[in-house]
Parts: structure tokens; C-alpha cells; sequence
């Protein structure tokens, strides 16, 4: 199984990653019909963490972002599995087939999770070296700001009338 093909079905909505009930039951191999009634049947194995439902305008968010939408127009809201909730799918499927696609799905959230930590951690580096920039350039801009002002005076200096005395030339 590819990773790279399941983290592009992974998405954030509410604040979590989730995966779509009909984008998993492809990987499983299952009508997403099935998938749904196997959930069903286990509704307590699945709290609000695990699975929800999407509201419409998540719905229309998630259509948004994938200009080429294979949905069609279900006449169901769609669930989504947040990672905890992919990991229940397995034992409530209990196909080989399952098993296998768990795997896969866990190894792309931890590859995932993976290159955020990365990014945070690249991010928090560039915003330091950001700063440490910032501060060079403002000791800078004080350094021509006064070399500025300085000959601004010299030149002002020179050019006022002399007052007192005068050599004989």
C-alpha cells in the first residue's frame, strides 16, 4: 500500500485528522455501504473521538479542496475516522484485507505526525534566526541613521557664516 496515496486522504477537520468513510472502504475494498452498517452495528466501539459526521459545510469544505471530487452527490453525510477510530475499523471489519490497510493508514499517520514535528521544530529555528536578523539589521540602520546625521551637522556646520575672528589673508 502507498503511503503517499493515503496521506493525500488524509485531512483536518474540527482540529483532527480524519479520513472519509467512502476513501477507506475503497482501501478495505468494501461498498461503503458495508462499512457503514459494520460501524453501525458497533456504534459503541466508536465515540465522538473515534467518528463523526460531517456537517454541510464541512462537506462543501472538503469538496472545495479536492477540485476533482469522486463523491457525487451522496444523498448521506459522510463519516470520518480519526486515527483512533481507523484503528477500531480493523477489528470490526476482521478481513485480512483490514488488517493489512490498518497498517498502512497508521504508518502514514505516524510519517505524518513525523514531518509536523520536523516542520514545528524548522519553524521554531527560522523564527529565532529571524529575529537574531532583525536585530543585526536594526544595529545597522542605528549605525547609518547616526553617520547620516552626523555629516548632516558637518555639512551644516560648514556652511553657516563665521562669527569672530577673521585672519588676514
Amino acid at each position: 500500500m502507498n503511503l503517499e496515496t493515503i496521506q493525500h486522504q488524509i485531512f483536518e477537520i474540527r482540529g483532527v485528522k480524519v479520513m472519509r468513510d467512502s476513501d477507506l472502504a475503497k482501501l478495505y475494498r468494501v461498498e461503503t455501504k458495508r462499512l457503514k452498517e459494520a460501524v453501525k452495528r458497533n456504534r459503541s466501539r466508536f465515540p465522538i473521538d473515534f467518528m463523526f459526521e460531517l456537517t454541510h459545510e464541512e462537506v462543501k469544505f472538503l469538496r472545495s479542496q479536492n477540485a476533482s471530487s469522486s463523491w457525487g452527490g451522496s444523498r448521506y453525510k459522510p463519516y470520518v475516522f480519526t486515527e483512533q477510530g481507523i484503528a477500531m475499523l480493523s477489528g470490526v471489519l476482521n478481513s485480512e484485507t483490514a488488517v493489512n490497510v490498518n497498517i498502512s493508514i497508521m504508518r502514514a499517520f505516524v510519517c505524518m505526525r513525523k514531518f509536523a514535528l520536523s516542520h514545528t521544530e524548522l519553524t521554531r529555528k527560522l523564527e529565532y534566526l529571524e529575529v537574531m536578523v532583525d536585530q543585526k539589521f536594526t544595529d545597522v540602520y542605528k549605525a547609518l541613521e547616526y553617520l547620516i546625521d552626523k555629516n548632516v551637522k558637518d555639512i551644516n556646520q560648514s556652511k553657516r557664516k563665521r562669527i569672530g575672528f577673521k585672519p588676514d589673508n
